[in-house]
């Protein structure tokens, strides 16, 4: 197994069943334990995990990552996502964007689509569509948050309400089990809710770690989308919400991207 493979596949670990040690971990990937102990440095030096004696467990809940550690963490299923959001937008479109790593992995998805007028108060959204001359980008002012590259504060508040646009693509920091959105900072709940209030068409893009996963501040409900787009079935409840609302969920599973229309995202056996 390759180094960075080997890395991934700690952290899923890690977030899947908690406190690993480094002895168990060297036995398990049948390498040694000073082998295990660079993998999990580079690991908490990029945020994504954090060291406990003889071990190692995820950041306390409650606390985002750092955005670089949280754009590798599951960029395969982001990047799928992006690929089923990419079919879904037309050319010459006009697009609110907000912050996160999965609606960055829209835009670089998005950024050979033609005649595209977006608007955006995420930094990393707006490079991404820089290098097409056949795209217009308005960005937020105001102050930035330089590690992130987004604006969410002081005078990027009532940036979205300027505008009314065809699609927002949006992403969240957790989903609760009644389907609440969950953000880490007021401005975050703030600025999500402003965008999708101003957009004919709200989609929502989030990966299967953010269901069950806690943020300290509530602000939306998940049933609000018209879209959701995920890498995995989601949560029997959920689904069970989404169909009651009518909103559509597009999903993909097993390779193969496969939409469910409001009437099929019954329960799954």
């Amino acid at each position: 197994m390759l180094a960075e493979d080997r890395a991934r596949a700690i952290v899923e670990l890690v977030r899947r069943d908690g406190f690993q040690a480094i002895d168990a971990l060297a036995l398990q990937f049948g390498v040694t334990p000073q082998t295990i102990r660079r993998d999990v440095n580079l690991l908490c030096d990029r945020g994504l995990l954090r060291r406990r004696h003889g071990g190692v467990e995820l950041p306390p809940e409650g606390e985002n990552l750092a955005y670089p550690a949280r754009q590798v963490l599951n960029i395969d299923a982001k990047r799928r996502i992006a690929q089923l959001v990419a079919r879904e937008v037309p050319e010459g479109a006009s697009l609110f964007f907000g912050i996160g790593t999965t609606p960055e992995q829209c835009a670089l998805a998005l950024a050979d689509h033609s005649g595209l007028r977006v608007m955006t108060n995420n930094l990393n959204v707006a490079l991404a569509f820089s290098r097409n001359a056949s795209c217009e980008i308005t960005v937020a002012g105001g102050r930035l948050r330089t590690l992130d590259r987004d604006v969410v504060a002081g005078d990027a508040h009532g940036f979205f309400s300027r505008f009314a646009v065809d699609i927002g693509i949006y992403g969240v920091g957790g989903v609760a089990e009644d389907g609440t959105l969950l953000d880490f900072s007021t401005d975050e709940v703030a600025m999500r809710s402003e965008l999708a209030r101003h957009c004919r068409q709200r989609f929502l893009v989030l990966d299967h770690s953010k269901f069950g996963r806690g943020a300290t501040v509530r602000g939306g409900h998940i049933a609000e989308a018209n879209v959701v787009f995920t890498d995995r079935p989601v949560p029997a409840a959920i689904a069970d919400q989404l169909r009651d609302a009518g909103v559509r969920l597009v999903s993909w599973s097993d390779d193969i991207a496969s939409t469910a229309t409001p009437s099929q995202t019954r329960r799954r056996g």
